[in-house]
């Protein structure tokens, strides 16, 4: 490095620290040059001795480079250069081109280095990044190969990356280099709190974070997890990077925000069927919400964990983490109550239990879910669960006890795409396919899966997909039929 510095070639400054030794690896050309928005091509032709001459461009990589003012052999102004340069506009090459030459965005922002079918991408945060142009790109880099198939196999290799461990890729995968993208009134107070948290972290910062999560919260079921996900991750590696710097009343209330954040994407990962890592999140939001003294977070969690040892097939410990959260400590919600007793029916008619002992179980639900709507709570916990989300839930009830024509009845009453999330909306389906496979009625539960696998293959939904396969396994006796060669076209196409 130095011996670059000294020949005050940048092209070879640039090689220097992309292979550094720091890194653990060396960083892929294609991730720098995506940096100062140019191709890996582009990149090669300065790392082998084509010449920087213009002093925009020699400000922009030394900015982007962090290089000290006192190493250079030009003089470098206090602000950052100019990012118009070569970065006007986002160019989104053909897929053939991709994951090789991805190019940065013009705005600065939050960046996150996150892995996508082994290729390290850094990827925009904030705003609506993932509903824009890189939410493009992360959907044509999961849908670009990799050998298992699945995306959320390789977003999880994000923790293979520099730093070695999750945490520290998360604290220092953060680029913070301007907030200006991200449309605050706020910016520069954000800004400076990300520059001194002591001091200027507070709770009008925490205040942003809990808007950020009820953006993605609510863009989730339209963009899916995948294009959700790298703006939660940005968040949470916000908060780890800044929750030890701040003061211990501002600390609590970044814990209490966080273990929501650390929550939702446990879901996320739920949702791309990699459970050790939905299992991580929860337990990370569970250790949050304890040091910020949130009881009723702490319970709601469990109810999450509930949910998940349910798509592990694991009925004894849905059970009893259902009844764990409704300990009075606890102190949750009704609608939170409500989905306890509602999971807890579902473990019971998992084990075997007579239906009537689980109707009695839905019932209690129900009353509890009626009060909660004759008598709003001012928390926001569990806010989203509702009579039809109760329905389709007690619908899976039926079908676990063995009563799938009951549950296909439920279905039919309440299932509709004005009610649920298209991404929702689409697992249903697979849930009622299932039922309707359950019940002697094969073209049925196939057209129905049909129409679950386009909205799950538009959302990238993994847990729909799972779900789709065990459809195709109950079909196994009618899979000459037509309908179900159909439905195996779309889960398996070729």
């Amino acid at each position: 490095m130095q011996a670059a510095l000294t020949a005050r070639d940048m092209g070879a400054v640039i090689r220097a620290f992309r292979t550094h030794p720091f890194h653990g690896r060396d960083i892929p050309q294609a991730i720098v040059a995506s940096w100062g928005g140019i191709s890996q091509t582009r990149l090669s032709h300065f790392e082998n001795g084509e010449e920087i001459n213009s002093l925009k461009k020699l400000m922009r990589w030394a900015h982007l480079l962090g290089i000290p003012n006192d190493l250079l052999w030009f003089q470098m102004p206090s602000a950052p250069p100019d990012p118009s340069v070569e970065t006007s506009t986002v160019h989104l090459p053909e897929q053939a081109a991709l994951p090789d030459e991805v190019v940065a965005p013009s705005q600065p922002g939050l960046a996150l280095s996150v892995v996508i079918n082994g290729q390290p991408v850094l990827v925009p945060l904030g705003g609506q990044a993932a509903a824009g142009a890189h939410g493009v790109v992360l959907d044509r880099l999961s849908q670009s190969g990799g050998t298992s198939g699945n995306p959320a196999a390789t977003v999880a290799q994000w923790s293979e990356m520099s730093p070695l461990n999750r945490r520290s890729l998360l604290k220092h995968g953060l680029g913070l280099s301007s907030l200006s993208a991200l449309g605050l009134p706020a910016a520069p107070q954000l800004a400076a709190a990300m520059d001194d948290a002591h001091r200027y972290l507070d709770s009008t910062v925490v205040e942003y974070f809990r808007r950020q999560l009820a953006a993605c919260k609510a863009d989730d079921g339209r963009l899916g997890s995948h294009g959700t996900m790298p703006a939660v991750l940005g968040l949470l590696g916000a908060i780890e990077q800044h929750a030890r710097e701040v003061k211990p009343a501002v600390r609590r209330e970044l814990l209490a925000v966080g273990a929501d954040i650390a929550e939702f994407a446990g879901w996320l990962y739920r949702d791309l069927r990699d459970l050790p890592t939905a299992l991580y999140w929860h337990d990370r939001a569970i250790e949050w919400a304890q040091e910020a003294g949130d009881m009723a977070m702490q319970g709601y969690v469990l109810v999450k964990k509930a949910q998940l040892a349910y798509d592990e097939r694991d009925p004894m410990r849905m059970l009893t983490l259902s009844q764990a959260a409704q300990h009075p400590s606890y102190d949750l919600p009704k609608r939170v109550r409500a989905e306890a007793v509602q999971q807890e029916a579902r473990a019971e008619a998992m084990l075997g239990a007579a239906i009537d002992s689980v109707e009695r179980k839905l019932d209690e639900a129900r009353n509890l879910l009626a009060a909660a709507e004759s008598q709003p709570d001012d928390r926001s916990l569990g806010a989203h669960y509702g009579p039809s989300l109760l329905t389709m839930q007690a619908a899976i009830c039926q079908t676990e006890a063995g009563q799938p024509r009951r549950a296909v009845a439920l279905y039919e009453r309440t299932l509709n795409e004005r009610t649920f999330s298209p991404r929702d909306y689409g697992f249903f389906l697979s849930w009622m396919a299932a039922s309707l496979a359950l019940a002697g009625e094969p073209d049925q539960a196939a057209a129905t899966g049909v129409a679950s696998a386009h909205r799950a293959k538009d959302a990238n939904s993994q847990r729909t997909k799972r779900e789709l396969v065990r459809v195709l396994d109950v079909l196994k006796p009618w899979r000459n039929r037509p309908a179900v060669r159909q439905l195996q076209e779309a889960v398996h196409p070729r």
